[in-house]
């Protein structure tokens, strides 16, 4: 069944040795600068201005009341309509301006002949 067979064995190890040997020979850093050039570093924080409010905050509840003196939402939506060149009634119907998005009609199907 099986033979010890010298030379089979030889090739085997001299096939596993050899790229060990020459691993060895080799020399493990190549030729070259002894240590690598500085990088520049630029922390991201180099120009960092904390966060300073200009105004003081507004109570909400007089926040609030003051929208309310002046019309609530509606009279702000109306503002926004007029300056847009749009109708300031905002019941009007956004939709009255077109006819809406026509769609093509679906394709008629395909007769059994012409499937074969």
């Amino acid at each position: 069944m099986f033979q010890f067979l010298p030379a089979a064995w030889l090739a085997v190890l001299s096939a596993i040795a050899a790229p060990n040997a020459l691993a060895q020979a080799m020399p493990s850093h190549p030729p070259g600068p002894a240590e690598p050039p500085a990088l520049p570093y630029r922390s991201a924080f180099e120009g960092y201005r904390p966060f300073q409010q200009d105004d003081k905050a507004v109570d909400w509840k007089q926040a609030n009341d003051t929208v309310n003196q002046r019309g609530g939402w509606r009279a702000y939506a109306k503002e926004a309509t007029a300056e847009g060149g749009a109708q300031a009634d905002p019941k009007a119907d956004p939709h009255a301006g077109h006819a809406g998005h026509a769609m093509p009609a679906p394709a008629a199907p395909a007769s059994k002949e012409q499937q074969r």
